[in-house]
């Protein structure tokens, strides 16, 4: 099935480190779809909360699409509902009971005609992994700009 990516959440790799990988349906708006068409949207401060057994994703923003007139909410960041198997719901609860694990959308992305999220079961990272991050990215960068001038 084609996949088109509509946002990605770069600055969650920073701050987290990546357990699991999942794939979520979400509840959305037609207008917020046609916006979601458009590339309009943020995940950066974005973040999945657990309660009564649902997932719910909140901080999506979204922007209020202008030409929807009465049937669109004006709720840009409202929370959005998540849709996963019943297992899988579970399975992350008892995941995000532990000390330091949350979860995190990594990115938005269109699977067919259906909107998908990319969400990560993450540890949080120390300043010292974040320092090492860095210089790991800044040596990658310094070794190919090298092997791009040896050849």
């Amino acid at each position: 099935m084609q996949t088109k990516q509509i946002a990605y959440n770069k600055y969650a790799l920073y701050e987290y480190f990546v357990i699991e990988k999942y794939e979520a349906g979400i509840v959305l708006e037609g207008a917020e779809v046609k916006q979601l068409r458009a590339g309009n949207c943020n995940l950066k401060d974005s973040f999945c909360l657990l309660r009564n057994g649902e997932l719910a994703l909140k901080n999506l923003h979204i922007p209020v699409y202008d030409k929807a007139g009465a049937f669109s909410t004006k709720d840009s960041k409202r929370d959005r509902k998540l849709l996963m198997h019943r297992r899988e719901i579970d399975k992350l609860a008892g995941k995000i009971n532990e000390k330091g694990f949350t979860l995190v959308p990594l990115s938005l992305y269109f699977c067919g005609s259906l909107v998908k999220v990319e969400i990560a079961l993450c540890k949080g990272k120390q300043n010292y992994d974040k320092k090492r991050t860095i210089a790991e990215r800044d040596q990658k960068r310094a070794l190919d700009r090298e092997i791009k001038h040896y050849q």
